[in-house]
């Protein structure tokens, strides 16, 4: 699969068969991915990676509290800008209702966000979370290169025949994540990347993109 193939076919999955991934896949994507681009090389990430009965035991914990009406822990980011505007509330809307619609949540359902949490602490039926962590004295530049490193791990994951769905939700769930992980306190929970063989037969969510002429400005050409 060549890197177009990649970017071009890799999407959040969100429903995975219970098939294994095998350790030396994940070993020679996270070998690889360390070639990241970091300013610096500084690598500021640390990653964990969770399978078995740790993972089955994480979305055991994190499952229970999303059913309880738990909040969540507080941020320690946003997620998205407080005045979200045009045209970014317009993709986020549209991208928001095809999600919904393939996971088969109806819009008014009352039940709704208790529905979509545990879907998300269950990993979509994941085999493999990763865990993608970084030190709190990094700043902005070094929470770019995370970004960049995640998308890299991402796009090896598609060379491998294998799929993945970013999910920054864990963040509400950081404390039981980093308890069951051993993180410390200095690390801060980016986010958490399912991983695994997508369940045949699923729904296939592909959301459309901005054509380049919205995002993209030639000069001198």
């Amino acid at each position: 699969m060549d890197v177009y193939e990649a970017v071009d076919s890799r999407r959040a999955v969100r429903a995975f068969s219970d098939e294994p991934v095998p350790r030396e896949v994940l070993d020679r994507v996270l070998a690889a991915a360390a070639r990241a681009p970091s300013s610096g090389n500084l690598q500021p990430w640390h990653v964990y990676v969770v399978t078995g009965e740790p993972l089955a035991e994480l979305k055991r914990r994190a499952t229970t509290r999303a059913l309880t009406g738990d909040p969540g822990d507080e941020r320690e980011y946003p997620m998205y800008p407080p005045d979200l505007a045009s045209p970014y509330l317009d993709r986020f809307s549209a991208a928001a209702a095809l999600r919904y619609e393939a996971l088969g949540i109806e819009r008014d359902d009352p039940d709704r966000p208790m529905k979509i949490a545990a879907l998300n602490t269950g990993a979509f039926g994941a085999p493999v979370v990763l865990f993608c962590y970084l030190d709190r004295t990094m700043g902005p530049g070094q929470w770019a290169d995370a970004g960049m490193y995640v998308q890299t791990v991402m796009l090896l994951l598609r060379a491998e025949g294998l799929h993945s769905c970013p999910q920054v939700m864990w963040t509400q769930y950081r404390r039981t994540v980093s308890q069951l992980v051993g993180a410390d306190d200095g690390r801060v929970l980016f986010c958490g990347v399912s991983v695994g063989f997508e369940k045949e037969g699923a729904a296939q969510l592909r959301t459309g993109r901005a054509d380049v002429t919205e995002t993209v400005s030639f000069l001198g050409a």
